[in-house]
């Protein structure tokens, strides 16, 4: 499916939603069927079980056995409740602020990607214009404040912190493909690449390629384990390296 995108609802609306501010007087009269908070719960878990493609405003209000128009007496359309649901899944992080600067970006990087585990279907929602929620700022400042006390200047810290958001959210959002896959298809990673072997085997030329060649032949791609064990293990080394690399902007 096509991407979502965070950002494209009705900023007042959208902000006032994600920081559950009344805009209106309570209405007066007979008790409302659902929440906001109720409507947001029901969506990610229709996006959980099916995917964010099969969420829409009509699935989430038959989620919650109500009329679809109930809902938009709370929440504008689904470009908002995008926006709730990306920023509630963020919350749920509950980031600890213990440890060296290191162990807090570490902390903060296991946590991310364990949402976007739990979540899959936020590998389909762009954050590049993200909801400015306390999901996503709880983290932002989380991440600053690490790095405001790893000695480097302002202007590194700002810096590293746009590296470190990258490398997180790109790397966890990219690992979650395989398992979205399997689901789709039916059929593991692992599986995919073992019904390819003749492809190595009578179309891979060494001569072109004299680079992959010869990290095969010094056993470069000799992993164990499944594709996604191997993903984790790429994980951890890419964002060691990326601390490393941190680390010696302070010398």
């Amino acid at each position: 499916m096509a991407a979502e995108r965070s950002g494209a609802g009705d900023p007042a609306r959208t902000l006032a939603l994600l920081w559950r501010t009344p805009q209106e007087p309570k209405p007066v009269g007979r008790k409302p069927k659902v929440s906001v908070d109720q409507i947001v719960t029901a969506a990610i878990a229709v996006a959980d079980r099916e995917g964010l493609g099969a969420m829409s405003m009509a699935r989430v209000a038959q989620e919650l056995g109500v009329g679809t128009m109930s809902l938009y007496t709370h929440v504008p359309g689904k470009a908002e409740l995008i926006d709730l649901m990306a920023d509630a899944v963020l919350q749920e992080r509950d980031l600890v602020p213990e440890g060296t600067w290191r162990e807090r970006v570490q902390h903060y990087a296991d946590r991310t990607r364990a949402v976007y585990q739990a979540h899959p279907w936020m590998r389909d929602v762009s954050m590049v214009r993200p909801p400015l929620g306390p999901g996503l700022m709880d983290g932002q400042e989380f991440v600053l404040a690490a790095l405001a006390d790893s000695g480097l200047e302002p202007r590194q810290v700002t810096v590293a912190h746009v590296a470190v958001e990258g490398f997180v959210h790109g790397a966890a959002a990219s690992e979650v493909d395989d398992q979205q896959l399997a689901a789709a298809t039916g059929e593991s990673g692992d599986s995919w690449w073992g019904a390819r072997q003749v492809f190595w085997d009578d179309y891979f030329d060494v001569e072109r390629y004299p680079a992959m060649t010869a990290l095969w032949n010094a056993g470069a791609y000799d992993t164990e384990g499944t594709l996604a064990e191997n993903m984790h293990r790429s994980w951890n080394y890419g964002l060691d390296r990326l601390l490393d690399g941190i680390e010696g902007g302070m010398r």
